[in-house]
């Protein structure tokens, strides 16, 4: 009886070990690292926009396919990999239960550009879209937006021998590239009207268009253009003169039945203040962007702002 009883003593305090090492009530371990666990399946209330994608499966997902450490195929394994699929990971994670690191299998991806991220939404061909998506005014007319999970600034990319582009006002007179329908374009017309401003419809077609010497600078978003200038270090460089600030947010359908899609939005931005406390936000950031040279700044603060609000919004886009 008395080795009995020896046993069970050592059995309880291996399981009191284990316990005082295991998951914290916020996500992490002992040191503050992910913990990756798997999360129990959640139960949402029935016609919420969570139960309904439950329900099918999937997580259609609307990103780019061509923007290095953000949303890119990769060609040798066709898997799409970035910071915004990361990002997405989290959010399917969080619906279906699991790890993050595993919900890559419940999401369905669909290439998006610029142009027609808002159509995407509006017709349902995505239930969500995480592809380098500026939150403006404007856009808030047509969709709506949990988030921010990342702020980036718009610079210039150039030939790496080029000298003469240092600003964007040495833009003016220079053949310039971006995409069509973004806040980058818009932001060159206003501010150097006389540079020679082409608009394509994805930004590698525009550093294919600077490689091949048909264009002098492309510009967008920072981290769009190291991604571009990491994958050619030899020919491309940024110029690291920002000048602006870019809130990326995941873009959603502004209605869900009929109704403000308010609960769908929520529940988005609760589960990205979780993972900026978690560190599952730094660690999806470390390994995309941050094999670019950036480091993991502070997540930015969440805009928990009211479809109501966004609706009587009449800012133009730039």
């Amino acid at each position: 009886m008395r080795r009995i009883r020896l046993i069970g003593a050592l059995l309880a305090a291996v399981a009191l070990t284990a316990t005082a090492c295991g998951s914290s009530d916020d996500g992490t371990v002992s040191g503050g690292q992910p913990s990756d666990t798997t999360v129990a399946k959640p139960t949402f209330p029935a016609g919420s926009t969570m139960a309904t994608i439950q329900a099918k499966g999937k997580l259609v997902l609307g990103t780019k396919f061509d923007q290095p450490g953000l949303g890119q195929k990769n060609p040798l394994n066709n898997q799409v990999e970035g910071f915004d699929v990361e990002i997405a990971k989290i959010v399917a994670a969080a619906i279906f239960g699991g790890k993050a690191s595993d919900a890559g299998g419940k999401i369905e991806f669909k290439e998006t550009t610029t142009p027609n991220r808002e159509l995407f939404l509006e017709n349902g061909t995505v239930d969500i879209v995480v592809a380098t998506y500026t939150i403006n005014d404007a856009r808030k007319q047509r969709i709506d937006f949990a988030g921010p999970y990342y702020v980036a600034a718009q610079d210039i990319l150039v030939r790496a021998d080029d000298t003469s582009i240092k600003t964007v006002a040495d833009l003016g007179g220079k053949r310039v590239c971006s995409v069509r329908n973004s806040t980058p374009a818009g932001r060159i017309r206003s501010m150097v009207p006389t540079a020679q401003l082409a608009e394509f419809d994805t930004y590698s077609l525009c550093k294919d268009e600077l490689l091949a010497n048909r264009t002098d600078a492309v510009t967008t978003d920072d981290a769009i253009l190291l991604g571009f200038a990491s994958e050619n270090a030899r020919a491309l460089k940024v110029v690291g003169n920002k000048f602006s600030t870019e809130p990326y947010g995941i873009g959603l359908a502004k209605m869900q039945g009929g109704a403000p899609n308010d609960t769908f939005r929520n529940f988005i931005n609760d589960t990205l203040q979780r993972s900026f406390g978690n560190g599952e936000w730094a660690a999806a950031f470390d390994s995309t962007l941050g094999k670019s040279g950036l480091k993991a700044p502070q997540p930015p603060p969440i805009d928990r702002y009211t479809a109501g609000a966004a609706a009587t919004t009449t800012t133009s886009q730039p």
